[in-house]
């Protein structure tokens, strides 16, 4: 009985040692085959980190094999990048792709990062302004303005009024990097992408008002019409009348012209009577008059 059930159990295990010798070389047959069957693809990759501005030469990209689908832009040729400036900031080992770079032509730094149609304009800020310096490169910002309206009423004091609103950063500072704690630097200078009629608002309102920039959610995009504040309603707690479209800002109102004052007229004095004294002497009668003004002298 018992050399019975050790002979089963050794037959047993001599077949599941067979089953499992043969699916190990199966699995190891399928998946050499399918790692030959994985086609590679040589493209050019970035040979280390790529900060927007950068001048793209030789030693910024190599050759590399790519597997997988071959991502849409990406070239095998270097020498199609090579002088281009970048206008996304390209990790090392990532495909250089046509979105991520200027035209050709177009050079490098900022310029290269502008769109057709666009401006950059400069506007000199500091760590108030600058939103304590988190205001960086891609960020979106509003921009208030400061200062008193030409022609407006006097006695509101000083006006405060969004003048765009959702403008993107195209740089921050002379210097694209952080410093070494991963902190924003501080910057003095931020670079704003706007419509040329935009630029000259925003060149006309640095000279002639104070210029505050404000942060805002990126994937905010929705306009907001707002009345201003004036400082003389920081203290009654009144608000500003939104002007309609097309509507100037409300001048202020005109004083009353004082009423003309009219000389009162002067009576002519009364004329007065002459006090009449009369005289009887039996049937005979006789009157006199005595003039009051000779009385009174």
């Amino acid at each position: 009985m018992n050399k019975r059930f050790i002979g089963v159990l050794i037959f047993a295990s001599v077949v599941s040692l067979g089953f499992s010798t043969v699916f190990y070389r199966l699995l190891v047959h399928q998946s050499e085959t399918t790692k030959a069957a994985a086609a590679t693809v040589r493209i050019a990759l970035a040979a280390r980190d790529l900060e927007m501005g950068t001048m793209l030469r030789d030693e910024d990209i190599k050759l590399a094999d790519w597997p997988g689908a071959v991502p849409a832009g990406a070239t095998a040729n270097p020498q199609d990048l090579v002088g281009r400036g970048v206008t996304t900031t390209i990790y090392a080992r990532e495909p250089v792709i046509e979105s991520r770079l200027a035209p050709k032509g177009a050079g490098g730094g900022l310029a290269a990062m502008i769109p057709q149609g666009m401006r950059a304009v400069a506007v000199r800020v500091n760590e108030v302004v600058g939103v304590a310096g988190f205001v960086v490169a891609g960020m979106r910002v509003d921009v208030l303005i400061s200062g008193n309206s030409p022609g407006g009423n006097g006695n509101l004091g000083t006006l405060t009024k969004t003048l765009l609103q959702n403008i993107e950063v195209l740089s921050a500072g002379q210097d694209f990097k952080k410093d070494a704690e991963g902190k924003p630097i501080m910057v003095q200078v931020v670079n704003l992408l706007v419509t040329p009629e935009q630029a000259e608002q925003l060149s006309l309102a640095s000279n002639q008002t104070t210029i505050q920039l404000i942060l805002r959610n990126p994937l905010d995009r929705q306009m907001t019409q707002t009345p201003g504040a004036a400082m003389a309603q920081l203290f009654t707690g009144g608000k500003l009348r939104v002007p309609q479209s097309g509507e100037n800002e409300p001048a202020a109102r005109p004083r009353p012209a004082p009423k003309p004052v009219v000389a009162a007229a002067h009576e002519p004095p009364k004329k007065e009577e002459p006090f009449v004294m009369e005289l009887l002497s039996g049937s005979h009668r006789d009157t006199t008059k005595f003039d009051n003004r000779a009385e009174g002298k």
